[in-house]
This record gives structure tokens, C-alpha cells and sequence, in this order.
């Protein structure tokens, strides 16, 4: 007998639809399952097999009710089990070659994002994994692999519309440090004196500011600049608390 399912909030842009019957066969867990119709088991929140709570790894037999929810609390307020362990803290990303401008706006909020350019599925993957990141990628079927603990795939395709979901997805407002990162390598920002990187600046800069602050990794200077309130509007999107040494 098919397998009824139904999924909800934004686990229906994944499946295209909100309700459908999956032909079955064989004897499959739930996750598996899901995974067919292209929910990764990382993006699952809560789960319902015939009304009653049930873990990703439950065997299907045919003829079953499956409602399946992302982790939104407001949904489910407190189901009491939880499919998943807790994202990591500190929050640390990878993401994929797709996210280059999401990886420069997560890393002008504070956090830790390991991108490159021409890094293939298999070496995302193992950054996931060995050091305990949270993926993100448009690619599902990278999501869908059975080593990835935690991931998200943005639905969007503006940028700042991705960094709203992963904001929300994760909770990222509260645990934001604006501007303590280089958006260009992802190393950390350190505030110094004028003097120290004087001969370094444009000479209208020079003139103009006097905060500033230094990459520790590629020694790029920081300092606000034209396009602060740019910035302050994507800080602003996400609910951004607090500030940094100095803007780019």
C-alpha cells in the first residue's frame, strides 16, 4: 500500500506540494522515504507516523500516515523528542560554491564560514563533518547524504532573502558580532590605532576616520566607509545585536 505524506512550512518548497502518496514497496524507514521525495533527514524537525511521534530511522511497512515538520518551534512547541541534536555553538558554516555572496554576508555578522571557490561535494562534506559545521547548500542530493548532521538548503535566490532563512533557521540575530570578520578569508578582525596602519590608507581616508581595524589573517584594513548603511540594513534584517571594530 502507498505511503500517504504530508509535509509542512518550508518542507513543502522542497517536495513541491503539501500532501502525496508514495508508491511502496519493500519495507523502508521514514527517512529514507522522505529522502525519495527530496527532504534531506538534516532538514527534519519533528515527525508523525499515524498521529504518533516517531524517529527518522522507523520502519514503514505500506498504508501509513506520515506528517513530517521542519525544526520550527513555533509549530510545534515542545514535542518532547527531538529527531536531531541541537545545532553547534559557536554556529560555524561551510557552504557551497553557489553561496559565495550568503558567505560574505554571514561572515560581515561574526561568523565562522569556511568557502571555497572550487571545493567539490565530497570536500564539503568532510569539513561538515570533521569539524562540526552546519552545510548549506542548493544541493539536495549533498544534503541527502547519511554523514550530514546538520544542514539547510536557502530556498531563495537573493542573497539577503537566503540570509533571513538561515537568521531564522538557526537563530542567528542574538548571536551575531558585526563586523569582527574578514569577509574576504574569514579571518579575525582586530582593532588598532590610526597610527599603525596609517601609511596604508587612501588619503581621503586618512582625513576621514579614525577607527580601524586589521585582519589577523591577511592583514586587510577595515574602516567605515560609504557604504556603512548597507551594511547596517542587512545587520538590521536579521535582527543584529551589537558592535564591531569598524566597517569595510
Amino acid at each position: 500500500m502507498d505511503v500517504l505524506v504530508r509535509v509542512y512550512a518550508g518542507l513543502v518548497d522542497l517536495v513541491g506540494r503539501a500532501e502525496l502518496e508514495v508508491p511502496f514497496g519493500k519495507p523502508r524507514s521514514v527517512k529514507d522515504l522522505l529522502g525519495s521525495v527530496g527532504v534531506p533527514r538534516c532538514e527534519l524537525g519533528f515527525l508523525l507516523v499515524d498521529g504518533e511521534v516517531a524517529t527518522p530511522d522507523r520502519l514503514l511497512v505500506g498504508g501509513e500516515r506520515v506528517a513530517a515538520y521542519p525544526p520550527l518551534r513555533q509549530l510545534v512547541p515542545d514535542p518532547g523528542d527531538h529527531l536531531w541534536p541541537s545545532p553547534p555553538e559557536p554556529r560555524r558554516f561551510v557552504l557551497d560554491v553557489h553561496l559565495g555572496t550568503l558567505c560574505r554576508r554571514l561572515r560581515l555578522l561574526g561568523f565562522d564560514v569556511w568557502y571555497r571557490s572550487h571545493a567539490d561535494d565530497d570536500e564539503l562534506a568532510a569539513v561538515a563533518v570533521t569539524e562540526g559545521r552546519i552545510l548549506l547548500s542548493r544541493d539536495r542530493q549533498l544534503l541527502l547524504r547519511r554523514t550530514i548532521l546538520h544542514g539547510y538548503c536557502p530556498r531563495a535566490d537573493d542573497p539577503d532573502d537566503q540570509l533571513a532563512e538561515v537568521a531564522e533557521r538557526y537563530g542567528l540575530g542574538e548571536r551575531c558580532r558585526p563586523l569582527t570578520r574578514c569577509v574576504r578569508c574569514n579571518g579575525d578582525l582586530e582593532v588598532v590605532d590610526k597610527a599603525e596602519v596609517l601609511e596604508e590608507l587612501p588619503p581621503r581616508t586618512r582625513a576621514a576616520f579614525d577607527t580601524f581595524a586589521r585582519c589577523s589573517a591577511c592583514h586587510r584594513v577595515y574602516w567605515p566607509g560609504a557604504h556603512t548603511p548597507a551594511i547596517e540594513r542587512i545587520l538590521a534584517r536579521v535582527g543584529a545585536q551589537g558592535n564591531g571594530p569598524g566597517g569595510p
